[in-house]
């Protein structure tokens, strides 16, 4: 059996925007208002995700809007609907965003998981 390490907890002002992210995941979402909300300036906000997450605020909040795509495609969403439930402008939005991330398109990624899509 293999230890198991305890996540390191985020510091308190990162943690108000990484919460405010999940719960604000559709809306949009920009760096002045979640550096606000830290009570940092954009430019030390990015640092400090980058320093904790390894990403940058834009990019976590693109990976979280995504893998609730994923999630609702599965559940069988067409992407048009999907797009507007996370928070993505229209369907092209999401389809950018979920190739440059994932490599393939939403359509690409149903047809290469189609056994997750009945499992659910």
């Amino acid at each position: 059996m293999e230890p198991t390490v305890a996540p390191v907890p985020l510091p308190p002002a990162l943690q108000r925007v990484v919460d405010h992210v999940h719960r604000h995941l559709t809306e949009p979402l920009p760096l002045q208002q979640l550096a606000e909300l830290a009570g940092l300036s954009p430019w030390r906000l990015v640092a400090v995700f980058r320093q904790h997450l390894g990403i940058s605020p834009h990019r976590y909040i693109n990976l979280q809007r995504i893998g609730r795509a994923k999630v609702l495609l599965h559940q069988g969403m067409s992407a048009a609907a999907v797009a507007g439930a996370c928070g993505f402008y229209d369907q092209s939005h999401l389809s950018r965003h979920f190739k440059n991330l994932c490599g393939m398109t939403p359509g690409q990624y149903l047809q290469a998981e189609p056994l997750r899509v009945q499992r659910l």
